[in-house]
């Protein structure tokens, strides 16, 4: 959800990809549908290992799971690190609606600091 945000909200400045360190090799369909209701199509995305991305030349990390931080390894010159602690909903126990309200929370809790994040990206942006 976090990288579909990101890429709604910045992907005309910066290259956005995702990893997850245990991927599940496929995207959550409650995410997909939360990600649908405000028109953003995650269908097609797929969870990706982050060893996929340590040859890359990396510029920004963000983790967004409550222990991701302690498993992401170091990736070599890096420049910029964030970590927001977003609560996991594939993890949430209770009813279908229960979860999927869940799903909903996170997503616009997403919105709301990845929001904030792009708009800093734009205005750094033009200002160089």
């Amino acid at each position: 959800m976090a990288e579909g945000i990101l890429r709604e909200e910045a992907g005309e400045v910066v290259d956005v990809a995702s990893a997850g360190s245990k991927p599940a090799g496929y995207v959550h369909p409650k995410a997909i549908q939360a990600m649908a209701e405000i028109d953003i199509d995650i269908s097609d995305g797929v969870s990706k290992s982050l060893n996929e991305f340590l040859t890359e030349e990396v510029h920004t990390v963000i983790t967004v799971c409550g222990n991701a931080d302690q498993v992401c390894p170091m990736f070599p010159g890096l420049v910029s690190r964030y970590h927001w602690g977003f609560d996991d909903p594939a993890h949430f126990q209770g009813t279908e609606e229960e979860v999927m309200n869940e799903f909903r929370r996170v997503r616009e809790q997403i919105r709301l600091v990845f929001g904030a994040y792009a708009a800093g990206i734009h205005h750094h942006h033009y200002v160089d």
